[in-house]
This record gives C-alpha cells, structure tokens and sequence, in this order.
C-alpha cells in the first residue's frame, strides 16, 4: 500500500514562506499525476498545483507566480515551495498522488498552514 506523509506545515506571518514537503513509499516519479490540494475551513478541497509524470505542472490562479510544485529524485519527495504567503492561503495542504498500474489515487493526512500575524 502506497502512503503520503506531509511535512512543513506551520505558522507563517503574512508574505513569508513555506516549503512543504511529501513524502511517498513509492517512487514520486511513478505517479502518473502528483499535486497538492488545499481545504480550508468551510470550504471545498480545490487543487493547489499539479506534475505530471512527465513534469507538465499546472497552477490555481491563486497559487501562479507564488507557488512551485517540484518532485525532488534525492528525497523522493513532491515539494511546494510557497512564497508570498496570504492569510487565505490557511488550510490544512494535503498531498495527491494518481497511479496507472495499478490505477488508483492516493492521499496523505494533510499538514496544516496558517498564515496569521
């Protein structure tokens, strides 16, 4: 069974950074689609930013120009790097993961952001 671990969720001040990280028990590079999702209270789960398995990514509007999905080799890991943190970037991220063989999706526990001064 594949597992996620999300790591680096904090407290973060308004305009600061956060890198978070994703941890997988398979290659992150297998995935025929990796990406981080946000839910914050009282609102729906909406997709954050996307990698395909051949490093296609793809942004929210609010996540463009802030925000950088990369899948690291060394670590094996799906980092987010985030930049120009907002008090409504606060959620709790979680980490996706879609495989083709077998075809099933995958999600971590989530970590949670808030960005609060």
């Amino acid at each position: 069974q594949v597992q996620l671990v999300e790591s680096g969720g904090g407290l973060v001040q308004p305009g600061g950074s956060l890198t978070l990280s994703c941890a997988a028990t398979r290659s992150i590079f297998s995935f025929s689609v990796a990406a981080w999702y946000r839910q914050a209270p009282g609102k729906e789960r909406e997709l954050v930013a996307s990698v395909t398995v051949i490093g296609e990514t793809n942004y929210a509007d609010s996540a463009k120009g802030r925000f950088t999905i990369s899948r690291s080799f060394e670590k094996n890991t799906l980092d987010l790097q985030m930049n120009g943190l907002k008090p409504e970037d606060t959620a709790v991220y979680y980490c996706y993961a879609k495989s083709q063989f077998p075809l099933k999706t995958y999600w971590g526990e989530g970590t949670l952001v808030t960005v609060s001064s």
